[in-house]
């Protein structure tokens, strides 16, 4: 049931809360994305803020200046900034096997601009980054992130947050690992096909010194990479799985430094 009593501390309070929500929506996967307008994203901070605040009793800030207040709501926007950072940092798996897949097979100079991580990526990554969003889209993973930012106020209260910069260190770290370990599973398949043709290029070169096997080579290299992507189709729910996985990860992990 609602409760409309709300007073002064109250809306102080409940501001705190709509700066952490913003914020892990502005940075987050999918919710942040640039061509969500900006009037959405507010608009949709304020009403999961209004339906979390009815579920949490209220710990006012003590405070005596204006810029004590002011820390507080820095301190709110920079935890809601690294919970949705830790879950926008997973999409980047996707762009950095797109990228060496591309370099592979010859189109790493063909880019796009991605409003997901507001960057340019290569084609194949963009492939990847949208196959599997779709994937997490439809497996729920929106509800995931919108529960993950809601609980954070269960483990780190408003106006509650200790920054450890060890854990968050460890955290990057652990990120970093597996940000190249799920990078090269996923771009494996290419690697391998890649490394069978010129292998075989290699050989014909010597067998028959007048073919001009650059000219082939890049030819073969395009049709055989988009083939083994078109023939790949099937590991992508794998994949968003993997990636699914490594957001809970990476979500726990930098939720608990800031704890």
């Amino acid at each position: 049931m609602f409760n409309f009593t709300f007073s002064l501390r109250d809306l102080e309070f409940f501001l705190l809360i709509v700066v952490r929500i913003t914020c892990f929506i502005h940075t987050a996967p999918f919710f942040g994305m640039t061509n969500t307008p900006n009037r959405v994203k507010i608009g949709l901070g304020v009403l999961i803020s209004a339906l979390v605040y009815q579920t949490l009793t209220p710990v006012h800030p003590e405070y005596s200046t204006v810029l004590m207040y002011a820390l507080y709501v820095l301190k709110e926007a920079v935890t809601g900034i690294i919970i949705g950072y830790s879950a926008a940092i997973c999409v980047a798996i996707l762009n950095f096997a797109g990228h060496l897949v591309d370099m592979e097979i010859g189109l790493s100079m063909v880019s796009l601009f991605d409003p997901v991580s507001r960057d340019s990526v290569t084609i194949s990554g963009t492939y990847y980054q949208y196959t599997v969003l779709l994937m997490l889209m439809i497996s729920g993973m929106y509800q995931y992130v919108l529960a993950a930012i809601i609980e954070t106020f269960n483990l780190i209260p408003v106006s509650g947050a200790v920054f450890n910069s060890d854990k968050i260190l460890n955290a990057m770290l652990t990120f970093l690992r597996d940000y190249l370990a799920l990078g090269f599973r996923l771009c494996l398949p290419v690697f391998a096909a890649m490394l069978l043709l010129n292998a075989i290029l290699g050989i014909l070169a010597k067998v028959s010194p007048q073919l001009n096997m650059f000219a082939v080579g890049i030819q073969l290299k395009i049709l055989l990479g988009l083939g083994v992507l078109f023939l790949t189709v099937g590991m992508m729910p794998g994949a968003s799985t993997a990636i699914l996985s490594e957001m809970k990860k990476m979500i726990t992990l930098f939720a608990e430094a800031i704890t």
